[in-house]
């Protein structure tokens, strides 16, 4: 493609080199770059790619964008473009190249805390169970229509984002549903994409780590839907005290959810059971394979986006009532003498009280909840004391263990986790630093009624340390503990 037209859209501050040359591929990593590739040098958290810019020359780099003025020698060869942000700039050349896939899908962006995966994959799979041709990007992982791609992040880089559009519309999808995380927003990941909607789920301490405090948080959630078109629409949560602070600048069309006020989409919870809850939106009854509160919520934000994407209620009603719980999302597993396992991704201190509050619900009189939690390594500290006090004044027993300790020592986590809790509290605590024996200890001391929540991993098949995933399912464990 011709380098003036990959530039359309963004902004140049100067250029050296021939702007009439064709560009045979575009990358922001120079370890993959070739003869005639437009290489786009992007500061990220941990690496700088204007550090690499020399090693992409010497790969073959036909040209070169970058936005920090550091070129010190010019190659005749290479075409050099500064630009005013270079991961906006990413942004726009990666949509130019690959057609602008998102302007011809009905892209909705899910962002908030907790719930974009749950809302995410069940907006896909009802689309899909009715028949439509659908692409999800979710933490879990990447599918267009039944082929599932596997991710490790929880919104791709902007590149793999738009040749993965394009590849839905080579596939003839009609919708795509992101999660929206909130690193994707301040990376400029999600920049110059055409979102036809956003949802907003709610907004709980996480990621402090990254944006060191939350008001710099709720604003990177908020500039999501500051910059929606007026043709889009804006759906979210005004049970959460930031729900209307979203819309507040927004120029696409507002819609709410609710539980507990007047709203264009309102729920209401009639019976709670282990297998699922009655419930009713706008004044029509059905009853749905999901337990909690924290669920109710997110099935509002699914049946509010597929009503205001024109899905008939009839179809959206029967589909709700037939869609399961996404995997590491409340999974269930029951032994053979009646113990009950929950396997949840809860990793903040309000989703995990949302998930211990949901057990409490449909506990039996005689049952006791087993809690095992953990907290990540190089992550927000703030939380670890948090979530220690929520599981032990929620628990019956509670076993602190290791999660995803990555360059941390697991112990220091765990004495992090312990300052939260007082020296009573302390003394009814189990701390067992290898989770398959955390969890094992607690197989073993439930009891014909008890639930055990193993809280934090969710559908992870890997425990990361010092750099290296280990193969590690909690369901698996679970499964063997329970002989299933």
């Amino acid at each position: 493609m011709k380098l003036n037209k990959l530039l359309q859209n963004t902004k140049v501050i100067s250029t050296n080199g021939d702007m009439n040359i064709s560009v045979v591929e575009i990358c922001s990593d120079s370890r993959e770059v070739e003869p005639g590739f437009m290489f786009v040098a992007v500061a990220g958290i941990c690496t700088d790619g204007h550090d690499y810019i020399s090693k992409a020359i010497e790969q073959g780099a036909s040209v070169v964008v970058y936005d920090k003025p550091m070129i010190e020698e010019y190659f005749q060869r290479v075409t050099y473009i500064q630009v005013e942000n270079s991961a906006k700039a990413l942004a726009e050349i990666a949509s130019v190249w690959y057609g602008n896939p998102s302007s011809q899908l009905k892209l909705v962006g899910i962002t908030g805390t907790n719930g974009k995966t749950t809302v995410a994959t069940l907006l896909f799979n009802m689309v899909r169970r009715l028949g439509y041709s659908a692409g999800l990007f979710s933490t879990v992982s990447n599918y267009i229509n039944d082929e599932k791609y596997p991710t490790s992040l929880t919104t791709l880089d902007t590149i793999s984002l738009n040749r993965m559009m394009r590849k839905m519309l080579d596939a003839g999808c009609e919708y795509a549903f992101m999660e929206v995380s909130s690193h994707a927003i301040h990376q400029h990941r999600i920049h110059f994409l055409h979102f036809d909607g956003g949802v907003f789920t709610n907004l709980s301490q996480d990621h402090l780590d990254y944006h060191k405090n939350m008001l710099d948080y709720l604003n990177v959630k908020k500039s999501f839907f500051d910059n929606l078109p007026k043709d889009a629409f804006a759906l979210t949560n005004i049970d959460d005290k930031n729900g209307r602070v979203m819309l507040q600048n927004s120029a696409a069309t507002h819609y709410t959810y609710s539980v507990k006020s007047l709203a264009d989409y309102k729920g209401r919870i009639f019976e709670k059971h282990f297998d699922g809850t009655d419930i009713e939106i706008n004044d029509r009854e059905l009853t749905v394979q999901f337990v909690g509160v924290f669920n109710v919520y997110n099935l509002l934000a699914v049946y509010g986006v597929a009503d205001i994407l024109g899905i008939p209620t009839e179809d959206l009603l029967v589909t709700l009532s037939s869609l399961q719980p996404v995997a590491g999302r409340f999974q269930t597993i029951r032994s053979s003498n009646n113990i009950t396992a929950i396997v949840d991704y809860a990793h903040t201190p309000d989703a995990l009280v949302n998930v211990l509050e949901a057990i409490h619900e449909v506990l039996s009189s005689e049952g006791e909840i087993i809690t095992v939690v953990g907290s990540g390594g190089n992550r927000d500290k703030t939380k670890r004391p948090i979530m220690a006090k929520e599981s032990v004044e929620r628990s019956n027993r509670v076993i602190l263990t290791s999660d995803n300790p990555r360059f941390e020592d697991p112990q220091e986590i765990l004495n992090d986790m312990l300052t939260g809790l007082t020296q009573e509290q302390k003394r009814v605590t189990l701390n067992i630093l290898d989770r398959k024996e955390a969890i094992k200890t607690a197989c073993n001391l439930a009891k014909p009624g008890d639930v055990i929540l193993i809280a934090g991993k969710g559908h992870e098949a890997y425990q990361d340390i010092n750099g290296v995933k280990h193969h590690f399912d909690d369901k698996e464990v679970v499964e063997e503990c329970f002989s299933i």
